[in-house]
């Protein structure tokens, strides 16, 4: 749903996959054409936080929204952009 939602703000030629092949965490990524450009957030698999990425490896230490809260959630949807300004706190 989270890459549903960032594709509706996109710029031509950007579009977002998930991938979650990692142990601990679903990777957002960002695609510009072809290429896997960069993360755009993490997700936890188990508590369903999102982070902002610190790295390509690890995600920020402060969870900016939660998928499994209702409220956060939505707050999410309704700020959520292409570039990731929302995950900024």
């Amino acid at each position: 749903m989270l890459c549903d939602a960032l594709q509706q703000d996109a710029p031509d030629g950007y579009h977002y996959s998930l991938d979650s092949s990692g142990r601990k965490y679903h990777k957002v990524f960002m695609h510009i054409g072809d290429r896997r450009d960069s993360i755009h957030a993490f997700i936890d698999k188990t508590t369903g936080e999102v982070y902002k990425p610190a790295s390509i490896k690890a995600p920020a230490k402060h969870v900016r929204y939660n998928m499994l809260s209702i409220t956060s959630r939505e707050e999410m949807f309704k700020r959520c952009d292409w570039a990731g300004s929302y995950l900024y706190l």
